[in-house]
């Protein structure tokens, strides 16, 4: 977890934050439905990817003001669900980001607004793998003693009152499948979500985010995009 080098004779204190999830979906998609689809990265270049596929009654909504689909994967006991927030816009991943609050989350995935909707889903099988040095982010928020030799305070770790932050590192590792989601952490339009009869297809063939919530709390574990394969 440790990046070569980040360690040596003066480090005293590094801060690893690590957590694990392993979540099986409530409906599993079928392994045998799995093909090989075209995911556009914008509106001139595709590359492929194994898209997976489920036919289920899902919890779903369009936002018209944001033009983005939601959709609600949940795993086993309902605990806890994955979402889903595609662009109806092959190049809306951008928008979509600069309208992300904790509130708005919140207001596009309630109750009140989402619908238990037959549906169609076709979801890329994709793993995710990103490693962070935080200092730096850390520092830019003001967090600046707790790097500092002299004026960081960990006396409640040693009294000798010598401990200071020498480095921050969080990794984050996600695999969805047709199984579940493995999960640790230490402009035109595309084929967008529509209806067909009475059902929704819900394509997810280009630039997505989601998320990971626990649904009593409505604490976020996850988030995150897929943007290419």
């Amino acid at each position: 977890m440790l990046p070569p080098g980040s360690i040596d004779s003066l480090t005293r204190l590094v801060l690893i934050n690590a957590l694990y999830f392993k979540g099986n979906w409530a409906t599993k998609f079928d392994a045998e439905a799995t093909r090989q689809r075209p995911f556009r990265l914008n509106t001139h270049t595709t590359k492929p990817v194994p898209m997976m596929h489920l036919s289920d009654k899902l919890n779903w909504t369009y936002i018209e003001s944001i033009q983005v689909d939601v959709l609600e994967l949940p795993y086993v006991n309902n605990d806890l669900s994955m979402f889903i927030l595609l662009p109806s816009d092959i190049t809306g991943l951008q928008k979509l980001e600069r309208e992300l609050t904790f509130e708005n989350l919140s207001a596009w995935t309630s109750p009140e607004l989402m619908e238990k909707t037959k549906t169609e889903v076709y979801l890329p099988r994709f793993t995710l793998e990103e490693k962070y040095d935080l200092k730096s982010t850390l520092s830019r928020m003001g967090i600046q003693d707790a790097f500092t030799k002299g004026q960081a305070d960990f006396t409640g770790m040693s009294e000798k009152g010598e401990l200071f932050l020498s480095q921050v590192f969080h990794n984050c590792f996600l695999e969805v499948n047709e199984e579940g989601t493995e999960a640790a952490a230490a402009s035109s339009a595309a084929l967008a979500s529509r209806s067909l009869g009475a059902a929704v297809i819900f394509v997810a063939d280009h630039p997505f985010l989601f998320f990971i919530r626990h649904n009593k709390t409505k604490s976020i574990l996850f988030l995150g995009r897929f943007s290419s394969p």
